[in-house]
């Protein structure tokens, strides 16, 4: 069993055929799929989508490509959306300089509101992080010292001091289809360094298709590729990693129930 960590159920990419794309991803063996939130302003569309599958679950708060454009919400009523019983986590939020579509200062004081979010409700916060890694490292490092929080970064991409810095903050890391890349030969090395119980693994989807399906439109179930190559990467069977995975954001997600198939064993 395998879970998405992190998708997109939401984007137009999926209208057509959300409920195919769901299926496709159960007959590959996925137990759950987090669909993650980007703008808060698409709460009620995101929580809809989550509530019509029993598989699904969502997240709440916005990334920042759109720091600038969502309304910014209160640590209060990030809080009081989360509580809905199928939200798991906080965000995607974070830092991006590679598009720099937000003023960075706008960013970084949305960023430590959902950080604040996450600390208060006990859920994990999930990062975004592009080019931006001694910025976040550095709020990351200032916000756990006013209080412990769970988070991870998501679709990882960046070198291995942030990666360090995470781990050494409590932090998990999550990789995409672009760990399968020819070229991601330095990010597969970071990826070796990461403990076995501080990995997940996501799509993404619709972005970043793995190897051999890159190019095409990413959707869950093409997260076993993924898994395949963290697998190889580690050194363990895809059995043993599909565990591993799988019980750490089952952990990280604690609000999440566990795949009935999962207790039953």
């Amino acid at each position: 069993m395998l879970i998405d960590s992190h998708c997109h159920l939401d984007f137009p990419d999926f209208a057509a055929e959300r409920d195919a794309v769901v299926a496709r991803a159960r007959a590959a063996g996925l137990g759950r799929m987090i669909t993650i939130s980007t703008r808060i302003d698409k709460y009620d569309e995101i929580r809809a989508i989550a509530e019509s599958y029993d598989d699904v679950f969502f997240t709440v708060g916005t990334h920042p490509h759109q720091a600038h454009l969502d309304p910014e919400a209160s640590v209060e009523r990030i809080v009081e959306l989360a509580a809905h019983p199928r939200c798991v986590g906080i965000g995607e939020a974070g830092l991006d300089y590679h598009y720099d579509q937000a003023p960075r200062d706008v960013a970084a004081r949305v960023f430590r509101t959902h950080i604040a979010a996450a600390r208060i409700s006990g859920l994990p916060l999930v990062i975004h992080a592009r080019d931006a890694d001694a910025d976040v490292a550095a709020i990351l490092e200032d916000e756990m010292g006013k209080g412990a929080f769970k988070a991870l970064l998501h679709c990882f991409t960046a070198g291995p001091e942030l990666a360090a810095a995470a781990l050494r903050l409590g932090l998990s890391i999550s990789f995409s289809g672009v760990l399968t890349f020819k070229n991601s030969v330095a990010l597969r090395e970071v990826a070796a360094s990461v403990p076995l119980d501080r990995l997940l693994v996501e799509t993404d989807a619709p972005f970043l298709a793995p190897m051999p399906l890159r190019g095409k439109r990413n959707e869950p179930a093409f997260v076993v590729h993924t898994a395949a190559a963290l697998a190889a990467v580690k050194g363990v069977t895809p059995e043993a990693l599909a565990a591993a995975t799988t019980a750490n954001v089952l952990k990280l997600f604690s609000k999440m129930p566990a795949p009935a198939a999962l207790e039953a064993a």
